[in-house]
């Protein structure tokens, strides 16, 4: 069985992989457009998922599954993954530990408003009269009640939070004191104190989050994306900030990217910009490698069906 990778491995990982898979071909090529007859001999393919296309898939007449080593799936060509029935996997819940502790730090950050303190430190201004706030007893919002949402929602409750979430059912989700579904998300935006969005990018969540939605907000609250960009109308957010139906918003993703330097945001005092790292830490790849290596010993046993997050190629999440 031969094995591509075009994820980026330290020497170690891929001593590991030959080692624990002795009956497997591994191929680690950094460029899927030079692979040549490793992606036309490979069953499985370990990537990132943007070096994917549809013509790729074409030159690949042996793939039988695709393990994609992070959650996001809005480049896949799942059109041509449909049309030949290969399986997909992602790393799924490798991201909840260091997205929920970046959302926990921006609400602390901007609840003990750390810009001032540190705009001071840097004067040498020894000024007490900074507003300091609690998170305590705060309504946190999450969109998107998945993995990453839940873990956002257990760290909210140790700090005394109630924690609403949204999902499609409106089934209950644990550390959630209450679930609302996709039609209730106006009243989860108008009693947030925080609202989190960690939505996928889908058909269903494109600009869900519009000026009507963000209009529904508390003035005092604050808007955190961690999810996709494109879940934004990123003009109507700089709208509603700018008439104040909002105090602040967060954003980590953006509809384009990387943010252009001329883009608003950037100089906006209600908006804090981070690059796409609220996931990034040393400890992510080891993470997806162990799902990965999991997947892979079942897939040796031929049991797929025990397969950790099999994606929906329907649904495209």
């Amino acid at each position: 069985m031969n094995v591509l990778s075009t994820v980026k491995l330290p020497v170690h990982m891929k001593e590991d992989l030959l080692k624990e898979f002795p009956d497997a071909e591994f191929s680690f090529d950094n460029r899927i457009e030079e692979a040549g007859d490793d992606l036309h001999n490979a069953e499985v393919i370990l990537t990132y998922g943007e070096d994917l296309t549809a013509e790729i898939i074409a030159e690949a007449p042996s793939l039988k599954w695709i393990m994609v080593a992070s959650a996001g799936m809005d480049r896949m060509p799942f059109k041509a993954l449909r049309d030949k029935k290969i399986l997909v996997t992602n790393a799924k819940g490798v991201h909840k530990i260091p997205m929920a502790e970046y959302t926990l730090s921006m609400m602390l950050q901007i609840t003990r408003d750390a810009a001032k303190l540190s705009e001071n430190q840097q004067k040498r201004k020894w000024d007490r009269r900074v507003v300091m706030n609690e998170i305590h007893g705060k309504t946190l919002f999450v969109l998107g009640a998945g993995a990453i949402g839940t873990e956002i929602a257990r760290l909210a409750k140790a700090f005394g939070m109630t924690a609403v979430g949204m999902n499609r059912s409106g089934k209950s989700v644990e550390f959630f004191d209450e679930i609302l579904t996709f039609e209730e998300m106006h009243r989860g935006l108008q009693e947030a104190d925080f609202a989190v969005s960690v939505l996928p990018s889908t058909g269903e969540t494109r600009h869900i989050l519009n000026l009507e939605a963000f209009r529904q907000m508390k003035k005092e609250a604050v808007f955190i994306n961690i999810g996709r960009g494109d879940a934004v109308v990123e003009t109507d957010l700089i709208t509603a900030l700018n008439e104040g139906s909002l105090k602040h918003a967060v954003l980590d993703v953006f509809e384009e990217e990387p943010l252009r330097e001329n883009h608003p945001f950037w100089e906006m005092e209600k908006v804090t910009v981070t690059p796409h790292l609220s996931g990034i830490t040393k400890n992510y790849l080891p993470r997806a490698m162990e799902i990965f290596k999991r997947n892979l010993r079942w897939y040796l046993d031929g049991d797929p069906s025990a397969f950790e997050n099999p994606v929906d190629l329907e649904k495209e999440y």
